[in-house]
């Protein structure tokens, strides 16, 4: 009679197990048939980090995940190669992207910069006037005894960028951009031969660098954010740069 006490429970556990999974099954098919299959749903993964909101549907400036709607699509789908084939070290996004191919690189990369999301409001800095006075010194007129070329000289007059491989500056964290200079410094990050901002970067001091990028971080997004015509933009460059085709 005991063992009888035990099977008849065990029966029924096992009865709802197998009973189950028809009614999963049927769930998932029924919630796929709700999500469209577009690109736009593939992609949320790289909204959730990319393109924050708050509860209120406002931009959320993020410390560390750049906001990319609207950069130069040749920028982004370079920045896509430099993670697949480990010129930028970020093991997520390497992982992300690792197995796609080029095609769906272009497409992605595409589609963010057809995007046009409102910019986030600068982050208030505890910058001292100096500090900023030097990074805006480096933006507009760059430091020639250091060789260091003015970020308007590649970035554009209004710092948004040039098509089709030069991203914009204005709206990005200072957090994100303290890294990415150092990430250059370090040989995290590297680019198509011959590499500027890498030296551009090692030109820069330490307070240069958090000039600059405390200096870039406080300035308002135009209400007209888009890059740059590439016929906007003077050649050859002040360094040659091979991510932005200009090679000697």
């Amino acid at each position: 009679m005991s063992l009888f006490r035990f099977l008849l429970p065990q029966a029924v556990l096992l009865a709802v197990a197998l009973a189950a999974p028809p009614a999963q099954a049927q769930a998932q098919a029924q919630a796929q048939q709700t999500v469209p299959d577009t690109l736009a749903q593939r992609l949320v993964a790289c909204t959730s980090c990319h393109a924050r909101v708050d509860a209120r549907g406002n931009p959320v400036n993020d410390a560390y995940f750049p906001r990319i709607g609207g950069k130069p699509a040749g920028y982004l789908y370079n920045q896509l190669l430099n993670f697949r084939e480990g010129r930028r070290q970020y093991p997520l996004m390497t992982y992300l992207v690792d197995h796609l191919p080029d095609d769906y690189l272009r497409e992605i990369a595409g589609w963010f910069a057809a995007q046009h999301p409102p910019a986030p409001a600068p982050a208030p800095l505890d910058a001292a006037p100096r500090l900023l006075e030097r990074g805006r010194q480096l933006a507009v007129q760059g430091d020639p005894a250091r060789k260091v070329p003015a970020c308007m000289a590649c970035h554009g007059q209004r710092l948004t960028g040039v098509e089709p491989g030069i991203p914009g500056l204005l709206g990005l964290p200072r957090d994100y951009v303290n890294a990415q200079f150092g990430a250059w410094r370090n040989g995290q990050r590297r680019a198509h031969a011959p590499d500027c901002m890498a030296e551009i970067s090692a030109r820069l001091t330490l307070e240069d660098v958090n000039a600059v990028s405390s200096w870039l971080a406080s300035q308002p997004v135009p209400g007209d954010p888009r890059p740059a015509a590439a016929s906007t933009l003077a050649r050859p460059l002040p360094l040659a740069c091979g991510s932005a085709g200009d090679t000697p």
